[in-house]
């Protein structure tokens, strides 16, 4: 990846870059070459001419693609500016990306710590880990819980803020702990993307993240990513994408790439907007439970505050009953009913329709897009009203 002033190793002057905003629109984009495009298209490739030894970067297309290098170097360039010896490795999905930290890094014997109000599918990966002799341990999000239960592990997976419940823990805290009892720490970074919260800058060895959400941002592509400066453990996180092949189609790499350029405005525009919507849904009284980190008086906001650049686009929040949650989700006219978030367009959905979440049946996960805040409020408003019974 790239220095902020300087080569990025591969020919490629890197401009010096301050701003968020600047570094998305120039992350990962080659060095200049008279008549070529400034972002190479996508590289549909099976395979490469290889006369005599096997020497060079592309070989065959389950090993590496141009398309995935300039991602992974622009993914780099957000999740550590400035920064040398970050490699960062793409996948297929995002729970092809965290699948490859847990089993690359974990053998039968082990000891694993995973949140206990994390993402839905980490119950499947629980058992999955427990039938190849790993054992799980489990403990909640907030009031950095995990450390009760680090002694003798080989890896801390965290994730903050937590999906759906939006709890936060402290990362450096358990990053110094985990690393005091020689684990390793993984944050799952999808709910925050690279511009607001840095894992590695925080110490964590791993970052990883559902590219599918806001770091793409627009619902049409499948996609995930690990970054971590520990040369031995990303190589195992590779070795480990080649066996499996869980890897980016090209197309869906340049997209994320392209998508990417408009990363800090949107990440701005969403946040901002989900604020709002915070701020207004909490005047209402059938919400209750309602969380955003960037609310003052959010029970998570001042370590939000301390290790966030920025807040996230999800807000979350309970009504009633699950009649009245329904209701409420069939009346909205600018939200989609759907199970994602971090899109431009606005999403919701009650979340115990899948089973997998501890949360109340009238549990609302909101993410907020990129629509007018006030068009928004409106029709939020507007839902809850006609929901009533």
């Amino acid at each position: 990846m790239s220095d902020s002033a300087g080569n990025d190793g591969n020919g490629t002057a890197a401009p010096p870059v301050a701003g968020d905003g600047t570094r998305a629109v120039r992350a990962g984009l080659p060095e200049p070459v008279k008549h070529e495009p400034t972002l190479p298209g996508p590289v549909f490739a099976a395979h490469f001419h290889l006369p005599g030894d096997p020497t060079g970067p592309y070989a065959y297309g389950r090993d590496e693609n141009p398309t995935w290098t300039h991602l992974e170097r622009a993914i780099g360039e957000l999740e550590a500016p400035g920064g040398e010896g970050v490699e960062t490795l793409v996948f297929a999905s995002g729970m092809a990306a965290i699948s490859s930290v847990l089993f690359s890094q974990l053998r039968a014997g082990d000891a694993v710590v995973l949140p206990s109000d994390g993402y839905q599918a980490l119950p499947l990966v629980r058992a999955q880990l427990e039938a190849y002799g790993v054992e799980v341990r489990t403990a909640p999000t907030g009031g950095d819980a995990q450390l009760d239960v680090l002694d003798g592990a080989r890896l801390l997976w965290i994730e903050s803020p937590s999906n759906p419940g939006l709890d936060v823990c402290d990362i450096r805290r358990l990053v110094e702990a985990a690393h005091a009892h020689g684990a390793l720490v993984a944050v799952d970074n999808t709910l925050a993307t690279p511009l607001g919260q840095r894992p590695l800058e925080l110490g964590a060895d791993f970052s990883v993240a559902s590219g599918t959400k806001q770091l793409t941002g627009h619902g049409d592509v499948l996609l995930g990513y690990v970054a971590g400066r520990d040369a031995e453990a990303m190589a195992a996180v590779r070795r480990w994408r080649k066996i499996v092949g869980a890897i980016s189609g090209p197309m869906e790499a340049w997209l994320a790439h392209r998508s990417i350029a408009t990363l800090q405005l949107r990440v701005d525009r969403q946040n901002a907007s989900a604020l709002t919507v915070a701020q207004a849904l909490r005047q209402r009284p059938e919400v209750s439970g309602l969380r955003y980190p960037g609310l003052p008086d959010d029970p998570a906001h001042k370590i939000a505050s301390e290790q966030m650049q920025r807040f996230g686009c999800v807000v979350s929040f309970t009504l009633p009953t699950r009649a009245r949650a329904d209701r409420f989700l069939d009346a909205l006219r600018l939200v989609d009913d759907a199970t994602s978030f971090g899109g431009v367009r606005s999403t919701a959905e009650r979340r115990g329709r899948w089973g997998g979440d501890a949360v109340p049946e009238g549990f609302i996960r909101l993410s907020v897009g990129a629509e007018d805040p006030a068009d928004l409020v409106a029709d939020l408003l507007r839902a809850l009203d006609e929901s009533a019974d």
